[in-house]
């Protein structure tokens, strides 16, 4: 088993880049610059400098690699004095997005926005063979390897607890990094199973006996049928008893 320094908690990614969005913000920066020819450099480096502000902290272990695209050849853009590079709103500094690039200062004021995709190397989990769908994942369906956190939405399951005793939601190919919604908690009953329910109120607690009206697994919301015929909710225990509360 990998050093816990090398593997990251998922969560610790989100805060990341929280971060590095609030840096982008606060780290924009303009200079003089000839529209069509050094815009691409500009974007080059006023990403660069927003990843880095971010790494500098200790906020991203990840290695940033950043490509910069191309303006749409058919724009003809007025000489401007000042271009400032920003940050759309709703826009990230993560996979394919977009810069946008605005003139502050001449005689025309015009908007664009450059095509930048931002590559996130680190360490995760791919799958060392074929899965199958509502197969129980182990320690040795995976494989520790450099991937491209960025290239898919999904985040990355970087560590093992998030993945091993988990069941597949699909198939899944040799060569995937483990990402969430890949795998989920293994059903502990199915619909129509009978199950024990402990319920709750102020200062007291119940044991009975219910069917369940859909399958459930360990943290799942799940409804319950009660020998009464009413329906009440709860959340399943590790154990496979609902917990509900009256």
């Amino acid at each position: 088993m990998p050093s816990p320094s090398f593997v990251r908690p998922l969560p610790f990614l989100r805060p990341a880049l929280l971060a590095l969005a609030l840096a982008c913000a606060g780290a924009a920066w303009s200079q003089q610059q000839a529209p069509a020819e050094d815009l691409g450099a500009l974007s080059q480096r006023w990403v660069d400098e927003a990843l880095h502000q971010v790494q500098a902290g200790g906020a991203l272990p990840l290695r940033m690699e950043v490509e910069v695209g191309a303006l749409d050849s058919r724009l003809r853009l007025a000489p401007c004095e000042r271009v400032e590079p920003y940050l759309p709103t709703g826009a990230r500094l993560w996979g394919r997005t977009r810069l946008g690039l605005r003139c502050v200062q001449g005689a025309t004021r015009w908007n664009v926005f450059l095509p930048i995709t931002v590559k996130a190397y680190g360490p995760a989990w791919v799958l060392a063979g074929s899965v199958a769908a509502g197969a129980t994942l182990s320690e040795q369906d995976a494989v520790q390897a450099e991937v491209d956190w960025a290239a898919e939405p999904a985040a990355v399951l970087a560590n093992p607890e998030a993945w091993v005793g988990q069941t597949a939601t699909r198939t899944l190919s040799p060569g995937q990094p483990l990402r969430q919604g890949m795998v989920r908690a293994p059903e502990l009953f199915k619909a129509g199973t009978p199950v024990r329910v402990v319920a709750q109120g102020p200062g007291y607690a119940v044991t009975s006996s219910g069917q369940a009206m859909t399958a459930g697994a360990a943290g799942q919301n799940v409804r319950i049928r009660m020998s009464n015929g009413k329906v009440i909710s709860g959340i399943v225990s590790d154990d496979g008893t609902v917990q509900a509360t009256l």
